[in-house]
């Protein structure tokens, strides 16, 4: 059981919702010490494992028919794990779905931050649980409805408002939300297109689906290119590192390079660009 609930985390991708959480620390910070103060290790220690439970245990039980025809959950090469159904399985994600309630509600009454702080970074969360679920579950399933599925992938980004606030005491500047927003839009869609010909099958729409491969690879381009305007707006330095995202969207649209196996170079890609940015943050902290 904890073998499938690990895999059906999808490991790969913890630090996609565990990484905002630490660069919102990282920024939210204003000494050392915040960075391990009860809300800063509350908030990843959710985000980094029963959420993604949560997230993706919604997703899958709702996909169940669909995934019979995705080729990373069937055949000899699949990577992710198929839904098993069963009532345990059914229970932990619910039980993972209340954890989240419950980070919550701490923040909420205080118990984890300075006092007026704790309610706008519970109320960040209310909003990844409910994105979370509107994203897979009925009657909303937005990842039926292009381009929806592609915006309500901002989800991603509340982990790391909701740490931000917690810490600092404020919402986190508008820009950085919205260069944030668009790219994991992006990020979604980019991952959306392996998947094109399965969900066309399955009767799914998306906004792969409804683009193509080459069209949605240049609307991904288009969105981390205005991400890397924006972050750059706040940062230059952010800006020059986050445009190597529309890069290698062009790179991979006029190269034969198989969609397919670039999505799994994203983990590490993420991983690294993430790593520098909260570095950037870190330095900030101690030098203050």
């Amino acid at each position: 059981m904890l073998r499938y609930l690990l895999a059906l985390s999808r490991p790969r991708f913890w630090l996609y919702l565990a990484g905002p959480v630490l660069v919102g620390v990282a920024y939210g910070a204003s000494a050392v010490g915040d960075l391990l103060s009860p809300a800063a290790l509350a908030l990843f220690a959710y985000f980094l494992v029963p959420a993604n439970v949560y997230l993706y245990g919604v997703n899958d039980a709702f996909d169940v028919d669909a995934d019979a025809e995705n080729p990373k959950k069937t055949g000899e090469d699949a990577r992710e794990a198929r839904y098993r159904g069963d009532r345990a399985v059914t229970a932990v994600v619910a039980l993972c779905g209340l954890a989240g309630l419950a980070v919550a509600g701490l923040l909420a009454a205080g118990a984890l931050t300075p006092a007026g702080a704790g309610p706008a970074a519970g109320a960040w969360i209310l909003a990844f649980l409910a994105l979370g679920y509107a994203y897979s579950g009925p009657p909303f399933r937005l990842k039926t409805t292009p381009p929806l599925d592609s915006v309500s992938n901002g989800l991603y980004v509340l982990p790391g408002a909701a740490a931000y606030v917690a810490l600092a005491g404020r919402q986190p500047p508008a820009l950085a939300l919205a260069a944030g927003w668009l790219w994991t839009m992006a990020m979604h869609t980019f991952s959306a297109v392996p998947d094109i010909e399965p969900d066309r099958r399955a009767g799914l729409r998306t906004t792969a689906t409804a683009l193509g491969e080459r069209a949605t690879l240049a609307y991904c381009a288009a969105c981390w290119l205005l991400a890397a305007v924006l972050f750059g707006l706040l940062d230059p330095r952010a800006g020059v590192l986050l445009s190597l995202y529309p890069v290698l969207a062009v790179a991979v649209a006029e190269t034969d390079v198989d969609v397919a196996r670039a999505y799994w170079w994203y983990p590490a890609v993420n991983a690294v660009v993430g790593a520098v940015l909260t570095l950037g943050g870190l330095w900030r902290v101690v030098r203050v």
